[in-house]
């Protein structure tokens, strides 16, 4: 069959997050891959994609024009997009979710959207990215509310910017003592817990309020957030999932809803 034919089977979901850029090839509705890369230097042509920031897999296929539905949460990175024929913008009004205020961020929109039609509502999404967000949906899909800090690596670079004296560490894969004795334990400690015990807060509170409620981690960090609260809170801990593909599947979604119009 004609490659030409073959394209209009397959789109890219694209997420532009405030450290980069999160890609998914789709064919019909079945992810086929994920991957992620840095930010684009320059402006996309009209029917070119940038081969150097797909997939190897991807980019074998030699797709000439392929449709993208973008959701973005940095405006300059959107514009880069603007001359692509094939390109579908995805903002708040195809949410399908009530409640949702005007400067939502269309990434956590799009992911407890997705997480409440997958894993049903009431549904409460923790996404460990550059920011730490918490997105709770009840049961008539309507926007509970949320929060917004900053993430772990966000806090560590936050550190070392403004104080010159202390060491860039790396993350521990288990938790580091709570009271520490040499500087990188002790900024370890004070990042690691602090959010720890802020996770283990809203979670608890969100379930005094929605106690059959899912809990679900996304997000670059969410596997080693799971596993520093697993190691803190076993008990509240084992009532929650890990998810990577929450976006996607909230793009997924818009991908639907369009089609049928």
């Amino acid at each position: 069959m004609n490659n030409k034919y073959l394209e209009f089977d397959n789109w890219l979901a694209l997420a532009i997050g405030n450290s980069r850029l999160h890609w998914a090839w789709f064919k019909h509705d079945i992810l086929i891959e994920n991957w992620h890369t840095p930010h684009l230097p320059t402006e996309v042509k009209c029917n070119q994609l940038p081969q150097e920031f797909l997939s190897p897999n991807f980019v074998q296929q030699n797709f000439t024009q392929i449709p993208i539905y973008l959701a973005s949460v940095v405006p300059k990175q959107t514009k880069i997009w603007q001359n692509y024929t094939s390109l579908n913008l995805i903002t708040l009004k195809d949410i399908g979710l009530k409640n949702i205020y005007p400067t939502m961020g269309i990434d956590r929109a799009l992911a407890v959207w997705g997480a409440g039609e997958i894993y049903s509502y009431p549904c409460l999404i923790i996404d460990g990215g550059t920011a730490l967000t918490f997105t709770g949906v009840d049961q008539y899909q309507q926007l509970v509310g949320g929060a917004i800090l900053s993430g772990l690596r966000s806090q560590l670079m936050g550190l070392k910017q403004k104080t010159a004296a202390l060491p860039e560490i790396t993350f521990p894969k288990t938790l580091p003592p709570r009271w520490a004795l040499n500087t990188d334990q002790a900024i370890a400690s004070g990042i690691i817990y602090t959010i720890i015990a802020g996770i283990h807060g809203y979670i608890v509170n969100w379930q005094q309020q929605f106690p059959h409620s899912q809990v679900i981690f996304t997000g670059g960090d969410a596997n080693l957030l799971a596993k520093y609260l697993h190691l803190q809170f076993p008990k509240i801990a084992q009532k929650t999932i890990i998810d990577q593909q929450l976006i996607f599947l909230g793009i997924k979604l818009v991908c639907q809803q369009r089609r049928k119009k």
